[in-house]
């Protein structure tokens, strides 16, 4: 099982942290050994670093774990490859353009007999079923809303209603961001905490390492941090309930309307994993 981590935030706010316990299940702590990747987004840019090497390996990690790169919003993913070869071209997250703004895209789990119509507009470069679900919920967004962008209700409504035909293939955790909202959609397992104060201390659960926000922080800053599991051991951490998708602004999750994605037609219920 590939390993997600996100992070949303009131203020630009990095993520060393985190991301310290979170390298290290790319071969330490776990077995998770066919690459990593991390994107920042910063205003309307991007900062996005792959490697095919395991995290725990990787130079490039290193560079990440000691970089305080401060963002609004940050996607991280470390690959147990289940479709395509440990190639550069399979690693996540993704990018891609839409309506004039970058899209990051991370997926955890397995599509079984899934082959997208894509139009061409959006095509994988490597041969994950990941990516390729990633063109098609950009494909599906901008055949639907031709004139741009629309209101963020009705953007993740339509993004729940993909969700539902999309995991009718099979389990399709994933983490999706345009630089405004940080999407997280629970198949089997996902959580998150919330940040804020009163600041406490944090430990992590896969390295010795501890860190007290109080001194670190804000009183009114406010970081949700979401990942596959908890990454640390003495902080209480929210499961988003299977079938849940949730859209996460400025350290919180935000009120869209209905956030279940289990399908209710019984076509779509039986279809396999």
């Amino acid at each position: 099982m590939c390993q997600l981590l996100g992070m949303n935030c009131n203020v630009p706010t990095d993520i060393c942290f985190s991301f310290t316990g979170f390298r290290a299940r790319g071969g330490l702590t776990d077995h998770h050994r066919d690459g990593w990747g991390i994107a920042f987004f910063e205003g309307r840019g991007v900062r996005l670093f792959l490697d095919p090497q395991p995290s725990i390996a990787s130079p490039i990690a290193e560079l990440v774990r000691h970089y305080p790169i401060r963002s609004l919003n940050v996607i991280a993913h470390i690959r147990k490859a289940t479709r395509g070869d440990v190639r550069l071209e399979n690693t996540h997250p993704f990018q891609r353009e839409l309506w004039g703004r970058y899209w990051i895209f991370a997926h955890n789990g397995n599509l079984v007999d899934y082959v997208p119509a894509l139009d061409g507009r959006f095509l994988p470069v490597g041969c994950t079923d990941s990516e390729a679900a990633f063109c098609e919920i950009l494909q599906r967004l901008g055949e639907r809303f031709p004139d741009g962008e629309p209101a963020a209700e009705t953007l993740h409504q339509a993004l729940r209603e993909l969700a539902i035909a999309i995991s009718a293939h099979g389990e399709f955790n994933f983490l999706l961001s345009n630089g405004e909202h940080l999407f997280a959609h629970a198949s089997s397992r996902l959580a998150y905490i919330i940040r804020q104060a009163p600041f406490a201390l944090a430990h992590l659960s896969d390295q010795d390492v501890a860190v007290d926000f109080n001194e670190l922080t804000q009183p009114d800053d406010r970081v949700a941090v979401i990942a596959t599991t908890p990454l640390t051991d003495n902080e209480v951490w929210t499961t988003i309930e299977p079938g849940t998708l949730l859209a996460f602004r400025h350290g919180a999750p935000e009120v869209l309307g209905e956030t279940r994605t289990i399908a209710r037609r019984p076509e779509i219920l039986t279809q396999g994993r």
